[in-house]
């Protein structure tokens, strides 16, 4: 009797991870898991209790990766808020359908609890208020704004609806965060 191959669960999140990179959340399945690892579905849930846990597991990595990006980002010495905005972008066009699982799934979210439902949000803000010398509250209502612009470009990007060059994007970006602080400060009366 040959030995039996034990899996790791290591293995199966690999698995399901490469999935959802190529075809998102909807092509994992534990038949198609199985096969990819030459198993029956046992070890599967022997590690798992359910594929809503499996999955739960490789939402976290996919959302360590986005982190990643925007980590990198944050900590770059020319100007981290344009900057965490095209890394959104960036990791739109890397990872589309990383992307689409956390940004574009009905997430029943407002749009302010989806930009701050971490950390990240925050340091965006906060990157953007040294831009801007705004309030925290101030520059959260303007991020808003600058939010909707950027992730409208990323859904483009993510669902390839349009093809940009990277200077095109940086110019968007860097042109329309500039109007909407002009915007924005002369709604105030500020008319700087």
């Amino acid at each position: 009797m040959p030995p039996v191959r034990k899996f790791r669960k290591e293995d199966i999140i690999k698995v399901a991870y490469d999935i959802a990179k190529e075809e998102g959340f909807t092509g994992i399945n534990a038949r198609r898991i199985a096969n990819i690892l030459g198993c029956s579905v046992q070890p599967i849930f022997h590690n798992f209790t359910s594929m809503e846990e499996l999955c739960r597991v490789v939402y976290d990595q996919i959302y360590n990766k986005y982190k990643e990006y925007m980590v990198n980002a944050r900590n770059s010495n020319y100007k981290p808020y344009k900057e965490m905005g095209l890394a959104y972008i960036r990791f739109a066009a890397d990872y589309p359908e990383f992307f689409k699982a956390i940004f574009m799934n009905n997430t029943k979210l407002s749009t302010e609890n989806l930009i701050l439902n971490d950390d990240l949000g925050n340091d965006v803000i906060k990157a953007g208020q040294e831009l801007t010398n705004l309030s925290y509250e101030e520059q959260k209502k303007l991020h808003v704004k600058v939010w909707i612009f950027t992730h409208g470009i990323a859904c483009l990007v993510a669902t390839k609806t349009v093809e940009f060059k990277e200077n095109e994007i940086n110019k968007l970006l860097e042109d329309s965060i500039r109007q909407m602080i002009i915007g924005y400060k002369h709604e105030k009366g500020e008319n700087k």
